[in-house]
C-alpha cells in the first residue's frame, strides 16, 4: 500500500503535471522527500507568491498546476497569488504541509502558527472552490480525488493540507471518483438557448463573436475554429482571452478591451446587431475600464454553464454543448457581406529602421511585431506593458499570459519560469515595466538556475508611469536600479541596454541568436512615455467626464 504523499503525487502525475513549484519549510519537508523521489521536478523558487504566479502561469498552459508550500509563513505569503488564480479560472493545486496531527488538539503555540491551527484552511477555503485538511489516511485518497475533480471541473484553485505525521501513513486507494467530474447539460434548456441563439444570428446583418478565457481554460479552441469554419464570422477576442485561436487567422480582426482597442475593431463590434459572446469575463479591464458599449439587448452571452439572450438565462448548460448547437444550426454567411478586417493587416507594412532616432514605446511594439513568430510564448506583465501587448499578433501555436483582470503587478518573472518549464518548445518573450520588476525580481536567478533561454524586456520609464497617468506624486517614484547589469549578478546571462532604434535592432539579433541562456533588454523610455492604447483609454475617460459636467 503506498502512502499519502505518495497518492497524491501519483495523481498528480496521471493528469499531466510534471513539474510542482514551492518553497521548503518544516512542516513540508516529508512531503518534498516523496516529490524529489517521484518523476515530478520539484522547482524551489525564491518565495512562496513568485512560486504561485510560476504555477498558475504554468496550469494556463499545461491545464494544471501545483504549488506546495509550508504552513503559515508560506502559505499567507502564497494567497495573493491563489487569489488571482481563482479570479482568472486558473486551475491551481495548492498543497500545503502542516502541524503534527497529535500536536494540533493540545492548542500549542508552535512556529508559523498563531495557536488557530484552522485559521489558513479557513482563508484558503475563501479563495478555492474546495479545500480539505486531511485527518484520517484512511479517507485521504477519497478526499483527495474529489477536490482535484474539482479543480478540474471549475478551472480554479483548490487546497489540500496534510500533517506531517500523516505523509508516509498508508493510503487506501479510492475507487468511486472519476476525474474529472461529467459536465451537465439541460438538453431542453440547451435547445431552447440555441433555438434563440440562431433565430437571433442568422437575422442579423453584421453578426460578430467575441472570445474569452474559457474557450482557452476549457480547451475549445479547436471547436471555436470549427464554429468559424462553418459561419464565416468574424472574431474578436477579449484581453484575457487573447490568443485563444491564431490572431493571424483571415477572420480574426483584433482584440476588443473598449477605448483601449484600435477605432476600426471598437466601431466594428460596437455596431454590430449581434454579438456572439463565447466564454468572456465581463471585468472592467476586458471592458476597457467600462468604456466598452455593448448593447445587452443585441448580445448573446455564454460562459462556462449558462447562456444569456436578452433577458432570458437557460442553465445549466455546458459551453461546449452550446458551441455543437450553433454549429449543428447555423449557416454560413459571406465572406464580403461582413465587413473583416484581417488584424494581420498590422504586418503588411515593414518597419522602417532610423538607427539613431531614440526609441519611444510605439515604434518598439511595431518593431517586436515582425520579430514574433510561432515559437514564443508571450507574457505581459500588468501596467503599460499588458495594454501595449493588445496589438501584438499571435502566431499559430503561439500563447499569450497576462493578469488582464486581477492585474497583481510582478506577476511576469515568476510565470516566466512556469511557462518555460510547461513548454520547452516555446520560448517565453517577457514585457515589464521597472516597478513590476522590483517586485519579483529575484526570481530571475530561478530561471537562470534552470538554465531556461527566454527573452525579457525590462520597459525602464523611471517608476510607475500608469499611475502617473492616473494621479502623480512621489509615491510613483522607485530607486532607479542598473537592470540591465542583474542578470549578471544571478549568474549566466547575456544583457544590454537600449535607447535608440539602432541599438534595438541589434539586440534583437542577438537575443534570438542567444538560445543558451536568459537575454535581458533594458529599454530605456521617457518618463511619460506609454502606448497607443492608454493614450486613447485616458482621452475616452476625459471624455466621460466632461459629458457628466455638462449635465450636471
Amino acid at each position: 500500500m503506498i502512502s499519502v504523499g505518495q497518492y497524491l503525487c501519483n495523481r498528480l502525475q496521471e493528469l499531466g503535471l510534471n513539474h510542482i513549484f514551492g518553497v521548503p519549510g518544516d512542516y513540508v519537508l516529508s512531503l518534498m522527500d516523496v516529490f524529489v523521489e517521484s518523476p515530478i521536478d520539484l522547482i524551489c523558487t525564491c518565495n512562496e507568491l513568485n512560486a504561485g504566479y510560476a504555477a498558475d502561469a504554468y496550469a494556463r498552459i499545461k491545464g494544471l498546476g501545483a504549488v506546495c508550500i509550508t504552513y503559515g509563513v508560506g502559505g499567507f505569503s502564497l494567497v495573493n497569488a491563489v487569489v488571482g488564480a481563482y479570479a482568472e479560472r486558473v486551475p491551481l493545486v495548492v498543497i500545503s504541509g502542516g502541524p503534527n496531527n497529535a500536536v494540533r488538539g493540545n492548542h500549542l503555540l508552535l512556529h508559523h502558527t498563531t495557536g488557530d491551527y484552522n485559521l489558513q484552511f479557513s482563508i484558503m477555503e475563501k479563495a478555492t472552490v474546495a479545500a480539505v485538511i486531511i485527518t484520517e489516511p484512511g479517507q485521504a485518497a477519497k478526499q483527495i480525488d474529489q477536490v482535484l475533480a474539482a479543480c478540474l471541473h471549475y478551472k480554479r484553485p483548490v487546497y489540500i493540507e496534510i500533517p506531517s505525521d500523516l505523509v508516509n501513513q498508508p493510503c487506501p486507494p479510492s475507487v468511486d471518483i472519476s476525474l474529472p467530474i461529467k459536465e451537465l447539460t439541460d438538453i431542453n434548456a440547451l435547445n431552447e438557448a440555441v433555438e434563440e441563439a440562431v433565430t437571433l444570428l442568422e437575422k442579423a446583418k453584421k453578426p460578430v463573436i467575441l472570445s474569452g478565457v474559457e474557450i482557452h481554460r476549457f480547451q475549445m479552441q479547436s471547436k471555436l475554429i470549427k464554429l468559424l469554419d462553418k459561419t464565416g464570422y468574424p472574431i474578436a477576442t477579449t484581453l484575457l482571452g487573447k490568443s485563444c485561436i491564431p490572431e493571424l487567422h483571415p477572420q480574426f480582426i483584433g482584440n476588443y478591451v473598449g477605448a483601449l482597442s484600435r477605432e476600426s475593431i471598437r466601431q466594428r463590434i460596437e455596431t454590430s446587431d449581434c454579438i456572439l459572446c463565447l466564454g468572456a469575463i465581463m471585468s472592467d479591464m476586458n471592458l476597457g475600464i467600462y468604456t466598452a458599449q455593448l448593447d445587452a439587448q443585441k448580445l448573446i452571452n455564454a460562459n462556462s454553464e449558462k447562456v444569456k439572450i436578452k433577458n432570458h438565462f437557460y442553465q445549466p448548460i455546458y459551453l461546449g454543448d452550446f458551441i455543437d448547437g450553433l454549429m449543428n444550426n447555423l449557416t454560413s454567411r459571406n465572406y464580403e457581406s461582413l465587413d473583416i478586417k484581417p488584424a494581420s493587416y498590422l504586418l503588411t507594412k515593414n518597419f522602417e529602421v532610423k538607427p539613431d532616432k531614440k526609441i519611444i514605446s510605439q515604434k518598439f511594439y511595431e518593431r517586436i511585431n515582425h520579430f514574433l513568430d510561432d515559437d514564443f510564448i508571450v507574457i505581459s506583465d500588468t501596467g503599460d506593458a499588458i495594454i501595449a501587448t493588445i496589438d501584438l499578433l499571435m502566431h499559430k501555436g503561439a500563447e499569450f499570459i497576462g493578469q488582464a483582470f486581477y492585474l497583481s503587478i510582478g506577476y511576469s518573472i515568476p510565470a516566466c519560469l512556469g511557462a518555460a518549464l510547461a513548454s520547452p518548445k516555446h520560448r517565453p518573450i517577457v514585457f515589464v515595466g521597472d516597478g513590476a520588476f522590483q517586485m519579483t525580481a529575484q526570481e530571475l536567478s530561478t530561471i537562470i538556475r534552470h538554465k531556461l533561454n527566454p527573452i525579457i524586456f525590462l520597459l525602464n520609464n523611471d517608476g510607475y508611469t500608469i499611475e502617473r497617468l492616473i494621479h502623480d506624486g512621489p509615491y510613483n517614484d522607485i530607486q532607479p536600479w542598473k537592470y540591465h547589469e542583474l542578470p549578471h549578478i544571478f549568474g549566466e546571462s547575456w544583457s544590454c541596454e537600449v535607447s535608440t532604434e539602432g541599438e534595438l535592432e541589434e539586440a534583437l539579433i542577438k537575443a534570438k541568436s542567444n538560445t543558451d541562456c536568459v537575454s535581458f533588454i533594458e529599454i530605456h523610455l521617457d518618463r511619460f512615455d506609454c502606448s497607443p492604447g492608454l493614450i486613447r483609454l485616458g482621452k475616452e475617460v476625459n471624455k466621460m467626464e466632461m459629458n457628466e459636467l455638462e449635465k450636471k
